[in-house]
């Protein structure tokens, strides 16, 4: 907020509704040894108008006008203006599953056709209300599998996300798993490696367009797991399945995933949602919270909150999430994105960013850079070799107001001369362009 009322009556008013007459009260329980008693090293308040002009500064150092080719999990897609319209309603603000839910039908509706949209998107029979992000969500995957298997091995390709896979790693012990990786081959998965691997596994997670924004063969790396006896889980970008099959169609049964890329702007990283899709045979063992539509007494709609598998409501053993919440403003930022696009618009925007790679692709080749995976078809994000360092290309074309792409050096051995270039429908021809000056 930018103006806050507070007088010292209001203060004094406050102190004597909870029964203390100083500030210092409220800490009577922390030692005193343990109090810092010196002056904060802060600076006296400035008046208003200088304050302004200091946050004004600060801002100015910000680089807003950079073009992006920037990914990697995080994408500059176009968030229309009716998104925040609606997200500023009074009545939908809140980043938070409502504690008396059934007091809160707005928010409820907002979340189950929230969860109806997911389902839809990824042909899954029944989703959550969201998760903290796309790590996050695959590391719920591992233990809904472990519940429902017994086993205590998961498998996770290579090609997966790299912070995706150190969040699973990072969680492993707690949940008392043991994470294999499969590497990949020229850029993608082979289904005979993971059929190997996923022997006495609970599951199989693969990303679908992978990290390096390849195509995988989906289906034969879900029939690889399943034939196994692991559970197919596939890590998808929403924008992606209005042009490719949802993972429920060819057998996957999860389907997780960072939604950012539907109604939510960069952040600088985050806040995000992220999403969890399952079959029905997993309903019980999904992690957070399920909406469910029913009637009241009087045979009116209404909404409620049907399931929570978390540790503060049933025995910790049987939770399947230590997380308490969703990301409730966000996955409806997600739902006012999507129900805005419908099916048709989906598609329509997944084709842009298609057809917008491939003519990137084919302006750098035609400037003599070359593809790292040059037989692997991708969808809006590709590998390109700048022949140098990539951080140091990187660096030049930032000179040039270009951010040309992620080094994918950071996370792949002999990747140190690869870009990971990522084209929405928010880039132009012209930027294009740029982006092949810059590296060429």
């Amino acid at each position: 907020m930018s103006y806050l009322s507070v007088t010292d009556a209001d203060r004094e008013a406050m102190l004597a509704a909870i029964g203390v007459s100083t500030v210092d009260e409220l800490f009577r329980d922390i030692p005193a040894g343990m109090r810092y008693r010196q002056e904060l090293a802060v600076k006296p308040a400035l008046p208003e108008a200088e304050l302004q002009r200091h946050f004004e500064e600060l801002a100015a150092k910000n680089v807003v006008d950079e073009v992006c080719f920037l990914g990697a999990g995080i994408y500059d897609h176009y968030v229309p203006a009716v998104v925040d319209a609606v997200l500023q309603r009074g009545e939908l603000l809140t980043a938070y599953t409502p504690y008396q839910p059934e007091m809160s039908q707005g928010v409820l509706q907002a979340i189950f056709e929230y969860q109806t949209a997911i389902c839809e998107l990824t042909g899954m029979d029944v989703s959550n209300a969201s998760g903290y992000d796309g790590t996050t969500v695959a590391a719920d995957a591992c233990f809904v599998a472990k519940h429902a298997t017994g086993r205590a091995k998961v498998v996770v390709t290579e090609a997966t996300n790299p912070q995706v896979r150190q969040v699973v790693k990072t969680y492993a012990p707690g949940f008392g798993l043991d994470v294999v990786e499969v590497p990949h081959e020229g850029g993608a998965t082979d289904p005979d490696r993971i059929k190997k691997a996923a022997a006495d596994a609970a599951l199989v997670i693969f990303q679908q367009p992978n990290f390096f924004g390849v195509l995988e063969a989906a289906p034969d790396l879900a029939a690889a797991a399943n034939d196994a006896g692991a559970m197919p889980v596939a890590h998808v970008d929403l924008v992606s399945l209005g042009v490719l099959e949802a993972p429920g169609a060819y057998g996957c049964a999860m389907a997780i995933g960072e939604g950012q890329s539907a109604g939510n702007a960069m952040s600088y990283g985050g806040p995000h949602y992220g999403f969890l899709a399952a079959r029905s045979d997993y309903v019980r063992r999904l992690p957070g919270r399920i909406v469910g539509e029913t009637v009241d007494a009087a045979g009116e709609r209404g909404y409620v909150l049907t399931l929570q598998t978390r540790e503060q409501h049933i025995r910790r053993e049987k939770a399947t999430s230590n997380i308490t919440t969703n990301q409730t403003l966000l996955a409806l930022a997600g739902l006012v994105h999507l129900s805005l696009l419908g099916p048709q618009g989906l598609r329509e925007l997944g084709e842009t960013c298609l057809a917008l790679a491939q003519h990137a692709k084919a302006e750098l080749q035609k400037a003599g850079l070359e593809l790292a995976f040059p037989d692997k078809a991708t969808f809006k994000e590709f590998a390109v070799r700048t022949g140098r360092n990539a951080r140091e290309a990187l660096a030049e074309a930032r000179k040039k107001g270009v951010y040309a792409g992620y080094p994918l050096g950071r996370d792949y051995a002999g990747l140190d001369d690869a870009l990971l270039v990522a084209v929405t429908e928010k880039r132009t021809v012209e930027e294009i362009a740029q982006l092949v000056e810059a590296l060429s």
